[in-house]
């Protein structure tokens, strides 16, 4: 079991994740039941589901989750669009690294919330604005994780398809993007998780409906249980699609997870 990047059963893992949930729980439902810790500060499981239980009847749960999932796939889905191509060109071509690594290295430590101001002058207070937000989150360290991904290609490959013939275009459509291709899936798993992180920033901007909007909005009303259902919900979506992207990533390339 403690072999270092040893197998596991699928059965063994469950089990495991399920102890690494269920821990956590235990002493958060333990600490309140307790009553030790004021419950308008720490609210208890129940407390939690059943806040979770009256925003679907009747706050509208449905839509707020829905449209939050629009706002983090359309500015993560813009992000890949662009960051894809891109960060294949920096990481294929030295000239281009040199020209815009450096300026994408410059802009990725600059925080998201220091460009609201900006995107509502440029863009306004609707949907755009909330996408572009999620966009500038979650962009810049996408190129440069898709760049890495692909400097990884071993050169060797690259070296062999140019000694049979190929042309530049052939070793980036035969040799490198498919090369690379399982690192990708893996980068945009990652950057997806990085948009969820953005949400609550993006819905700052004039948002009247969203998982993000009802977690500002319930601060300012003291409602902890929304605050903490939120968090929950976001963390359970974000889970729930990076399990898929998993799922994607066992079923495309199922060489990198047989057991060996």
């Amino acid at each position: 079991m403690w072999k270092i990047r040893g197998w596991l059963s699928q059965r063994s893992y469950w089990i495991l994740a399920a102890v690494g949930l269920a821990v956590p729980l235990s002493l958060w439902t333990a600490l309140t039941a307790l009553g030790s810790v004021n419950r308008v500060f720490l609210p208890g499981p129940y407390d939690v589901v059943h806040r979770i239980a009256t925003w679907f009847q009747d706050d509208d749960l449905l839509t707020d989750v829905g449209i939050s999932c629009f706002r983090v796939i359309a500015g993560w889905a813009l992000s890949a669009l662009v960051a894809l191509p891109l960060g294949l060109f920096i990481g294929t071509f030295r000239v281009v690294q040199a020209v815009l690594e450096p300026l994408t290295d410059f802009i990725r430590y600059m925080p998201a919330v220091a460009f609201i101001p900006l995107v509502m002058l440029w863009i306004g207070i609707d949907e755009g604005a909330k996408i572009a937000i999620i966009f500038i989150g979650t962009f810049f360290q996408m190129v440069l994780m898709v760049a890495e991904d692909v400097r990884r290609v071993p050169m060797a490959q690259i070296e062999v398809a140019q000694t049979l013939g190929a042309t530049r275009g052939e070793v980036l459509e035969e040799v490198i993007i498919p090369s690379a291709k399982p690192a990708l899936l893996d980068t945009l798993r990652i950057t997806m998780g990085w948009a969820w992180t953005y949400l609550v920033v993006a819905e700052l901007v004039a948002a009247n409906s969203g998982l993000g909007y009802a977690i500002i909005k319930a601060q300012r009303f003291l409602q902890t249980d929304k605050i903490f259902a939120g968090i929950l919900l976001i963390g359970a979506i974000g889970l729930a699609m990076d399990q898929a992207f998993r799922l994607i990533h066992r079923l495309a390339f199922p060489y990198l997870h047989a057991r060996s």
